[in-house]
């Protein structure tokens, strides 16, 4: 869709996603360093249900893609003429995440699916989308053609650290990374919409001036910026929580620890005076 809900549908997609995975991975982490048992047991079906969401969110960007009202309701080719190719090219950049998360499924669910084709079909679903948005703004004003390419980017770079996982699976840094990039992909959609699109009837951009495009190169850095101190704040945060936890377990421990032995030493005395 060629408009502001166009992109901040999809925005909106990846940094849900995003702001997940900056919680999930460094708690999958420190329990991982810590061994606990109970989190493994639970993992597979957090997997599972973040799947499920992964593909239910392409699915509703397809309908909204093809039933929009001017969208081509699943009509490709119509009176010697293709029809809405971009919705078309929108959907399927969906349908190749959707894929994915069908994939992430049948991997937890199917004992038979190698590991590691879970992440090489995300890594297939950016290369896609990059792939597909590298031909999506030819012949449109400077600054749209800019500010599209900026994102392939974040695109291209979590599909080369997506495939790296591949090998590398459980990598911190790697799924850290990731999750950077797709919370650039969120923010950057929104600041798309917002420039391109601009609501509640603020002046539109000049998109031919050079200093606007100096100025949303310069923006996308600190895009990138706001994404990598999410992803810091929380994993401190979840850090700061584990160890909090722990100490509290810890305690209320050595406390049933100090009582047993409390009262077998009190058991003991009474059994000695019994004899005496």
């Amino acid at each position: 869709m060629a408009n502001f809900k166009g992109h901040a549908l999809p925005g909106s997609f990846f940094l849900i996603i995003g702001l997940w995975w900056s919680v999930k991975y460094p708690l999958k982490y420190f329990h991982q360093k810590g061994k606990n048992c109970q989190l493994n047991r639970n993992y597979s079906r957090i997997e599972i249900i973040e799947a499920a969401v992964r593909t239910l969110f392409p699915v509703i960007g397809i309908l909204a893609e093809q039933f929009v009202p001017d969208g081509p309701q699943f009509h490709l080719y119509s009176e010697d003429q293709w029809v809405k190719m971009m919705n078309w090219q929108h959907s399927t950049m969906y349908l190749f995440f959707a894929a994915s998360g069908i994939t992430d499924m049948l991997t937890y669910l199917v004992t038979y699916v190698p590991l590691g084709v879970d992440r090489l079909m995300m890594a297939v679903a950016a290369f896609t989308e990059g792939f597909l948005f590298y031909y999506h703004v030819h012949n449109r004003p400077p600054l749209d053609q800019h500010i599209h390419s900026l994102l392939l980017f974040a695109v291209f770079g979590g599909a080369i650290s997506t495939f790296l996982e591949v090998i590398l699976r459980d990598n911190i840094v790697l799924e850290l990374f990731r999750t950077s990039l797709v919370i650039l992909q969120g923010t950057w959609f929104w600041q798309i919409g917002f420039v391109l699109f601009p609501p509640f009837g603020t002046p539109e951009w000049d998109q031919k001036d050079h200093e606007n495009i100096m100025f949303i190169t310069m923006c996308y850095s600190w895009h990138y910026l706001v994404a990598v101190c999410i992803v810091a704040i929380n994993y401190s945060l979840v850090y700061c929580l584990l160890t909090r936890l722990k100490r509290h377990r810890d305690g209320e421990t050595i406390g049933i620890q100090k009582l047993k032995s409390g009262h077998t030493y009190h058991t003991a005395l009474l059994n000695t005076s019994d004899e005496e």
